[in-house]
């Protein structure tokens, strides 16, 4: 063999080689293209797995039955200050609503509430005792009922309508609360004020023809209007004077239109439809406009009350104008649902289950509405939950019809309220005769 020959040889080999090297390569390279894309895929997936992951845990309740022996709980509530969608029939009836730069909204830290009513403050004493034995940590005083102040306002439209008395000393009430560290909590009852609405005809609710209107389920008497917003800025200026004095939260009671029918028939008027905002939309408006004032510019919560039957009821929802599902939106702190058993209807049904003597069932009853609507109450924005319970006994419902309230019928209402995640209360006795008693809702004690 020749020489060239030789070198031809080794050089075919050595390309042989080099060829073969390169497949390798080539598919070492593949392989590897092949593996990231795969790893980059796998974390993209795991990433979106968590997004996911989170938004469903904060998104979806975890419901109980009603025969559920265990405490469940919700998740904790993201407060916003503004989450109604804005409307221009709304925008256009009403004044603009206040404005306050972002950077000045102060969104006070959210306290849960165990309240006792007290109104005029006649047994101080006694509530201090009960909250300094209690789970109990405030207490709710009038700053304006139906009737008038009870106490001495500089209030000039308060001092015009001549229905200001002194009661009580609010400020003395304040500092003593405050230093058995008791939150106290100024009531302002709103458009059901006969005397202011006969003081100021123009605005009260009246006919087409712009007479007064009286309602029979409101003792025969008059009422404000929600539409008229000098209402509000006389409700806010009583609030507002509270806020002065110390109080540690605003309650608006009576934020809502009459119930039930008129006398003689006379039909209110409240605007062309179409042209008008809803009642619904009235009781809103305001509460956003004092929530902008008095929550949002000084820090103090604002709280609503609400009749219970509008939890589960959109009809009669529209009839007073508390529609659940969006006076939650409002931003206002906390919403206070008056669900005492004593005010449903004998025969009333609830999740399948019918109450043939509601004031007999205090547990179930309480607890069949909150759970009814937990969907609404639950979902991130909406107003923290307080439901106002009953600490009276209801006579007047007729023989057979109610029972004897002790401390054993007040604490199943609140192991009602804990069974769902609700930590938060206000037990209302007109009389002020509250049993002593830890307020825990622990069904294993008996305690009267």
């Amino acid at each position: 063999m020749s020489n060239n020959e030789i070198n031809n040889n080794a050089s075919n080999n050595d390309s042989a080689e080099l060829a073969k090297l390169k497949r390798v390569l080539t598919i070492m390279l593949s392989v590897s293209a092949m593996l990231a894309v795969v790893l980059i895929t796998l974390g993209i997936t795991k990433v979106i797995g968590r997004i996911n992951a989170r938004e469903t845990n904060t998104s979806i309740p975890i419901l109980v039955t009603n025969t559920s022996e265990s405490t469940t709980f919700t998740d904790p509530i993201v407060y916003h200050t503004e989450m109604l969608e804005a409307s221009a029939l709304v925008e256009n009836y009403w004044r603009p609503l206040p404005e306050l730069p972002e950077e000045d909204v102060i969104t006070p830290e959210h306290v849960e509430v165990r309240a006792l009513y007290i109104g005029t403050c006649s047994k101080l004493d006694h509530a201090i005792e009960i909250c300094n034995n209690s789970e109990i940590n405030a207490v709710v005083i009038n700053l304006k009922q139906e009737y008038g102040i009870p106490f001495k306002t500089k209030n000039a439209t308060a001092q015009e309508i001549g229905y200001v008395w002194d009661a009580y000393d609010i400020d003395k009430v304040i500092k003593k609360c405050h230093e058995n560290n008791i939150r106290v909590i100024g009531r302002v009852v709103c458009f059901n004020d006969a005397l202011a609405a006969e003081h100021f005809p123009d605005r009260a609710i009246t006919d087409a023809s712009g007479n007064v209107v009286r309602f029979s389920n409101e003792g025969n008497n008059p009422f404000l209007s929600p539409y008229n917003s000098a209402n509000w800025d006389y409700l806010i200026e009583i609030a507002m004077e509270g806020v002065e004095h110390g109080v540690d939260e605003i309650q608006f009671d009576y934020v809502r239109f009459p119930a039930g029918a008129t006398k003689n028939k006379a039909k209110p008027y409240y605007g062309e439809e179409g042209q008008t905002p809803s009642k619904a939309e009235a009781v809103n408006r305001f509460l956003q406009e004092a929530r902008i004032k008095i929550q949002d510019a000084r820090g103090i919560p604002v709280s609503a009350d609400i009749f219970g039957i509008v939890l589960t009821s959109p009809l009669d929802a529209g009839i007073i104008g508390q529609d659940f599902t969006t006076l939650g939106m409002t931003g206002v702190d906390s919403c206070c649902p008056m669900l005492y058993p004593s005010h449903y209807a004998l025969g009333t049904m609830l999740a399948g289950h019918v109450f043939k003597t509601p004031d007999k069932e205090p547990y179930l009853i309480v607890y069949s509405v909150l759970n009814e609507c937990r969907s609404i109450y639950a979902q991130p924005g909406f107003t923290a939950m307080r439901p106002y319970l009953q600490a009276f006994t209801a006579s007047y419902i007729g023989k057979g019809n109610y029972m004897q309230y002790g401390y054993r019928e007040i604490n199943a209402q609140i192991k009602a309220c804990r069974d769902l995640g609700i930590n938060e209360f206000v037990l209302w006795d007109p009389t002020f005769n509250y049993p002593k008693g830890a307020y825990d809702g622990n069904m294993s004690v008996q305690t009267d």
